[in-house]
């Protein structure tokens, strides 16, 4: 990943000099620069405010209700996993920050889920079925609302941001089933070989 960061603004910037388009090259990289600091300050606004909501929601307990509330759907997803524990609530808190398309703020609580699975299950240093699942979970995420992609659209200047939603739901339904799917049949199949 560092080589292709590295190269494409060594490769963009030999092809504006031979084709004698510094100038160019210099303006665009001052005016994009701006805006993509215009665009952080937008969604960080977003960002904040459901970083907020999440940090009041374990406060306030509604973590250990929301893990109970999933305690089924948990259980079948993530075998072995303490109901009502630590870990299976911060699955929940990371699956209902996905829900709501906040992928930033996902991704804290998904690093603190996969601590504590690992701690539950004493890993070691492999990662488990769990641990692969809630990797699963949280590259292909069903979202109810996408915050992050409106926030983008709204800051793009799209009138209506939200109009997105119907697509959303069932490309992220689907995404999700498959990679779920795909994850439960992998799992068979890897104990299958391992037993024999």
């Amino acid at each position: 990943m560092k080589v292709i960061l590295v190269a494409i603004p060594v490769i963009s910037f030999i092809f504006a000099a031979v084709n004698g388009r510094m100038g160019e090259m210099s303006e665009s990289i001052l005016a994009k620069s701006g805006e993509a600091v215009e665009l952080v300050i937008s969604i960080c606004g977003v960002m904040c405010f459901w970083c907020g909501m999440m940090k009041v929601a374990e406060k306030s307990g509604l973590l250990e209700k929301l893990s109970k509330l999933l305690a089924k759907p948990l259980g079948w997803l993530f075998r072995g996993i303490k109901r009502g524990g630590r870990a299976a609530g911060l699955v929940a808190m990371n699956i209902a920050a996905n829900v709501l398309g906040l992928g930033n703020a996902s991704t804290p609580l998904g690093i603190a889920a996969m601590k504590a699975i690992a701690e539950e299950e004493g890993s070691d240093g492999i990662a488990s079925d769990n641990m692969i699942m809630l990797a699963v979970l949280n590259t292909a995420s069903l979202q109810i609302i996408p915050a992050t992609a409106a926030a983008l659209r709204a800051a793009n200047g799209a009138e209506k941001p939200m109009d997105i939603l119907p697509c959303v739901w069932i490309v992220t339904a689907y995404s999700l089933f498959i990679a779920v799917f795909t994850a439960k049949m992998c799992a068979k199949f890897s104990k299958k070989r391992v037993l024999k």
